[in-house]
C-alpha cells in the first residue's frame, strides 16, 4: 500500500468511527445538610499544624494575593483549598454543612482522597483546622506537566518479551488487553501511532477535567448530586467531561509524546523517519486531560482525574496509571491530597508510575538533593528518574541526567511537639531513557493542522533536528525529561501484567528494582535500584503465580506462603540486552528508607505485597476501597470511597530475605557510603552473597516496627537542615518553596 493509500485508510477510519460512549463517574456526594453536631476545636498549634505552609503564608501576607488560589472578591480575600477529612463518613456530609455555613462552597469531592475542594474566606480557613474532621488543608496548587530505539535501550527486544516488531504485528508481549491511563494535557487520538493493526482506535476515551475548581470564583455554597453507577446523573456528568470529538485533544503536545512512549506504534511514513515503536504498543490508552494548552492545571482537576480512573479501572481493565507532572507540596506523603489519591488507586489494584521532576540541578549548575516533586514522594508510587542514552542502544555508556531529581524525599510532617519531621524516603524507585527521545507530535485534527504548543515554541530543537515533515496531519518531535522517562516504564507494567494478570503494584516495583542494572558511579539518590530492565522485570513476572491478586482479595494466602506459580523457579538474575550481559542490581526499597534483597522476596509470599498496605519509617496504613452495590450494580466494581486505618498486627517481611541496610553503611557524601555508596558496589556485594538474611522477619505490633533496629538505623535517613561538603546541600530551603510552580519545563536533552 502506498502512502497516498494509507492516507485514504487513515481518513476513512476517522469518519466511520462513533464516539458516542456514556460513562459512570466519580463525583460523590448527597445534599448539604442543614445541622451538624458540635465538633472538639483542636488547640490553636494542632490546627495551624494542618495548615500547608504556602496556604498559610498567603493568609498572613497583605496586600494583593500572589497565588492563583487565592482572590480578593469583594474587598474579601477567598482561598480555593483542599480539605483531606478525617470522618468516617465518605460523603462528609458534616464539613460539607459546615461550609455551606460560613459561606463557602464546595467545588468537588473527592472519594479517593477523602477530600474536598473547597472556597473559603481565608480568615476562616484556621477554624476549619480546628475541626475534629479535619485532617489537613492544602491550597488548590497549580500543577504542570512534569517535562524505536526505545526498544532496544529498554531490553524489550528480548526472547522472554517481544522477539519481532513491526508496525502491523508483534510477536510475544505487546500489552493486549492492558489499560493504561495518562494524566497529562491530553492524548490526540487520530495520531496514527495509536492505531490498532486494522486502523482503528486505541485511544478508548478522551476525557477533560479542566476548569473544575479555578476559573469558578463564587461566593455562595456549592452544591452536589449523588452519582450512582447507572444514574441518570452519572451518565450527565460523563457527557460533560467528554472530549472524544474535539479536534484539538492536545494542544499543548506533553500527554501525546508521553502516550506514545509508554504504547505507541510506528507510524504510517516509517522507515524513512526514526521507528517510534513505544514500549506496550498494543495496549489501550486512555486520555484523562488535566492540563491545558500551556501545560497547566490544578490540584483539584488532578484528583478529578484519579477518581475517574479508580472509578472506572476494573470496568476497562486500566491497570496503569502514568502521572507526568507535579506540584510543589513539601507536604508530607500522609497528608499531600495527590499522594492520598495515588494510594487510594494503588489500594485499589492500578500501578502507578510518575515522574521523579527536572530539578537535580539549582540555578548555578550545582548538583541538589532532596528535590523530589509531589506525587514522587510518596511510598505507593513508582518514581521514575532519567537516563541519557547517549544516542545510542548500547547501554554500558548510560548516565543519570544531570536534570533528573534526586532524593531523599523533603516532605514533612508536624508531630505532636510542632516539630516539623520530613520523610526523608528512598527515591526515585529507578531510572528509564529520558533524553532526546523520539515521540509523536500532537496537531489539530483540521484541514489545516497546527503544531502543538510545545513543539511551535520550540521547533529548532524538537522537530528540526528529526527531518521530518508534517505528513497527513501529523509527525514526531523529541521530548527530554523524567517525564518522558516515566511513561517507558509504564509500558514496561503493561507488559508484566499482560504476562501474569495477579501482579500487584508493589510487587512490580520490587521486581522492575530487582532486575534493574546499575548505571556506573551513580548512587542511590541518584538512580534508584538503577536503569530500566525490561527483559528481566518480565522474567521475574513470568515465575509467580497468576493468582496473588485474588488470593490477597480473598484472604487465602499468609505471610511466608509459596509465591512462585507451580513448576517455575527464580531465573537467572542476569540479562543480555543488545549482545551484553549485565547482573541485576538485587536491590529492593522497603519501608521507604531500607534496602531489601534476596530471592525469598519473589519465592515466598511477603505482605507488603498487599497493594492496600503503605509502610514507609515507623508508619504503616491499610487503605480499602468501598465498592458501589445494589440492584443492577456489577459486585466489586466501581469504587464509592476508601476507608483508612493504622495497618493491623502481621508479618511485614519474612525470613529468609536480605538486609543490606548495614552493607551500605552510615550516610557519608564524601566517603560515598549509605544513601551515596555507588549502586555498582552495594549490588556487587548482594551479588556475592553478603548481607545479612533475616532469621525471624519483620513485624508491626501496636503500631510499632520491631525489627532490632532496622527501621532509622545505620545513618540511612538524613537528618533536616544537615549540609554536606563540596557545595551540596541537603536541607528543607532547598526544596522548591511552596507557592512556587514547580513546572517540568521543556528539557532540550543533554550531550
Amino acid at each position: 500500500m502506498n502512502l497516498i493509500s494509507k492516507f485514504v485508510v487513515l481518513i476513512e477510519r476517522r469518519r466511520s468511527r462513533s464516539v458516542a460512549w456514556i460513562l459512570g463517574s466519580l463525583a460523590l456526594a448527597a445534599s448539604l445538610l442543614g445541622l451538624q453536631p458540635a465538633h472538639a476545636d483542636a488547640p490553636a498549634g494542632q490546627a495551624q499544624a494542618k495548615i500547608a505552609r504556602d496556604l498559610a503564608d498567603e493568609i498572613g501576607r497583605s496586600g494583593q494575593p500572589k497565588a492563583q488560589w487565592a482572590r480578593d472578591l469583594g474587598g474579601v480575600r477567598y482561598v480555593q483549598a483542599v480539605v483531606v477529612s478525617s470522618s468516617a463518613d465518605p460523603e462528609m456530609n458534616e464539613l460539607r454543612a459546615h461550609v455551606a455555613r460560613i459561606g463557602g462552597a464546595v467545588h468537588a469531592i473527592h472519594p479517593a482522597a477523602n477530600a474536598l475542594t473547597v472556597q473559603v474566606r481565608a480568615s476562616h480557613v484556621m477554624g476549619l483546622a480546628q475541626r475534629s474532621d479535619v485532617a489537613s488543608i492544602s491550597p488548590n496548587r497549580v500543577t504542570q506537566r512534569s517535562a524505536s530505539t526505545l526498544e532496544a535501550i529498554t531490553g524489550t527486544l528480548t526472547s522472554d518479551t517481544r522477539t519481532n516488531s513491526t508496525k502491523q504485528s508483534y510477536i510475544g508481549l505487546d500489552g493486549t488487553g492492558v489499560g493504561i491511563a495518562v494524566l497529562d494535557s491530553g492524548v490526540m487520538k487520530e495520531h496514527w501511532a495509536f492505531a490498532d493493526a486494522n486502523a482503528g482506535y486505541r485511544v478508548m476515551r478522551n476525557v477533560s477535567m479542566l476548569n473544575t475548581s479555578l476559573a469558578n470564583w463564587t461566593t455562595g455554597s456549592g452544591s452536589a448530586t449523588s452519582l450512582a453507577p447507572g444514574s441518570a446523573a452519572l451518565s450527565a456528568y460523563e457527557s460533560a467531561i467528554s472530549n472524544d470529538t474535539n479536534l484539538v485533544q492536545d494542544a499543548f503536545g506533553h500527554g501525546t509524546h508521553v502516550a506514545s512512549i509508554a504504547a505507541g506504534r510506528a507510524t504510517f511514513y516509517e522507515p524513512t523517519t526514526p521507528d517510534t515503536t513505544g514500549v506496550a504498543p498494543n495496549a489501550n490508552i486512555y486520555d484523562v486531560k488535566v492540563l491545558d494548552g500551556s501545560g497547566v492545571g490544578t490540584l483539584s482537576d488532578a484528583l478529578e482525574g484519579i477518581q475517574w480512573v479508580i472509578y472506572h479501572a476494573r470496568e476497562y481493565n486500566i491497570r496503569v496509571l502514568n502521572v507526568s507532572l507535579a506540584s510543589d507540596s513539601t507536604e508530607s506523603w500522609r497528608t499531600d491530597p495527590l499522594c492520598i489519591a495515588l494510594r487510594s488507586a494503588t489500594a485499589a489494584g492500578v500501578t502507578v508510575v510518575v515522574a521523579a521532576g527536572n530539578f537535580g540541578r539549582d540555578s548555578s549548575g550545582r548538583e541538589v538533593y532532596g528535590r523530589i516533586g509531589s506525587p514522587g514522594h510518596d511510598p505507593s508510587v513508582i518514581t521514575v528518574g532519567s537516563v541519557n542514552f547517549k544516542g545510542t542502544v548500547a547501554r554500558a555508556d548510560d548516565s543519570v541526567n544531570n536534570f533528573s531529581s534526586r532524593g531523599p524525599t523533603r516532605g514533612a510532617y508536624v508531630d505532636a511537639s510542632g516539630v516539623r519531621r520530613p520523610d526523608n524516603l528512598l527515591k526515585p524507585d529507578l531510572v528509564a531513557p529520558g533524553n532526546k527521545i523520539v515521540g509523536a507530535a500532537a496537531t489539530s485534527w483540521t484541514a489545516t493542522p497546527t503544531w502543538n504548543a510545545l513543539a511551535g515554541k520550540n521547533y529548532s530543537a524538537l522537530v528540526a533536528p528529526l527531518g521530518i515533515i508534517q505528513y497527513a496531519g501529523e509527525s514526531q518531535m523529541l521530548l527530554s525529561g523524567t517525564s518522558i522517562a516515566a511513561p517507558a516504564v509504564a509500558g514496561t507494567v503493561a507488559l508484566m501484567l499482560q504476562a501474569n494478570p495477579g501482579l500487584t503494584p508493589p510487587l512490580i516495583k520490587a521486581m522492575l528494582q530487582y532486575s534493574a542494572q546499575p548505571v556506573p558511579g551513580a548512587n542511590l539518590l541518584q538512580q534508584g535500584a538503577g536503569m530500566l530492565n525490561v527483559d528481566g522485570a518480565v522474567r521475574l513476572a513470568k515465575v509467580v503465580r497468576t493468582d496473588l491478586a485474588s488470593a490477597i482479595d480473598a484472604g487465602t494466602i499468609a505471610a511466608g506462603n509459596t509465591l512462585l506459580a507451580s513448576g517455575k523457579s527464580m531465573p537467572a538474575t542476569t540479562s543480555t540486552v543488545n549482545g551484553t550481559s549485565f547482573n541485576w542490581s538485587r536491590i529492593v526499597f522497603a519501608g521507604g528508607s531500607h534496602v531489601v534483597s534476596g530471592s525469598a522476596l519473589f519465592s515466598k509470599y511477603q505482605p507488603i505485597w498487599n497493594p492496600r498496605t503503605t509502610w514507609a519509617g515507623n508508619a504503616a496504613r491499610t487503605r480499602q476501597a468501598v465498592y458501589w452495590s445494589g440492584t443492577g450494580i456489577a459486585s466489586n466494581t466501581f469504587v464509592k470511597s476508601f476507608t483508612d486505618i493504622a495497618a493491623p498486627n502481621q508479618t511485614l517481611i519474612t525470613s529468609g530475605v536480605v538486609r543490606a541496610d548495614s552493607l551500605a553503611g552510615s550516610s557519608s557524601y564524601t566517603g560515598k557510603t549509605g544513601v551515596f555508596i555507588p549502586n555498582a558496589t552495594l549490588s556487587g556485594w548482594l551479588v556475592s552473597g553478603s548481607g545479612l538474611i533475616l532469621s525471624e522477619g519483620l513485624l508491626l505490633s501496636e503500631g510499632l516496627i520491631l525489627s532490632e533496629g532496622l527501621v532509622l538505623s545505620e545513618g540511612l535517613v538524613l537528618s533536616e537542615g544537615l549540609v554536606l561538603s563540596e557545595g551540596l546541600v541537603l536541607s528543607e530551603g532547598m526544596v522548591l518553596s511552596e507557592g512556587l510552580v514547580m513546572s517540568e519545563s521543556v528539557e532540550l536533552g543533554e550531550p
